[in-house]
């Protein structure tokens, strides 16, 4: 027996806003659709899901506030995703920046106000 996937979720008010943010932005692809309340994101071999509320996400605040992240995103080349983003329109909201503990990250927020983080290990 051997764990094959952790997947996490975000919750969104407007979800063809959030796939098209997802796809279009961001570059991933659209996995799945579910209805009219639920989808999959695929980036590389990994999947997020996103699933539709009335109320946006209680999480959102708190974790902006006290500096946690809702994904955490490791890429080979975080520079390049940063020019990447920042071409269609996604400024980040950290600059790419070393950290002390050994990785060049930024973060962004996502349609909905998600913390973002893309990282590369250094």
């Amino acid at each position: 027996m051997s764990v094959t996937a952790v997947i996490a979720q975000l919750r969104t008010t407007d979800l063809p806003g959030s796939i098209r943010f997802w796809t279009e932005a961001v570059g991933f692809e659209l996995d799945f659709v579910y209805g009219d309340f639920y989808a999959g994101i695929r980036a590389g071999a990994h999947i997020f899901h996103l699933k539709h509320s009335d109320t946006p996400d209680p999480s959102i605040a708190y974790v902006e506030a006290n500096g946690h992240f809702h994904l955490y995103i490791d890429t080979d080349d975080a520079q390049g995703m940063v020019h990447a983003l920042a071409a269609k329109g996604i400024r980040p909201v950290t600059a790419l920046h070393e950290t002390g503990w050994g990785t060049l990250e930024f973060r962004i927020f996502d349609d909905q106000g998600h913390t973002i983080y893309f990282g590369e290990r250094l």
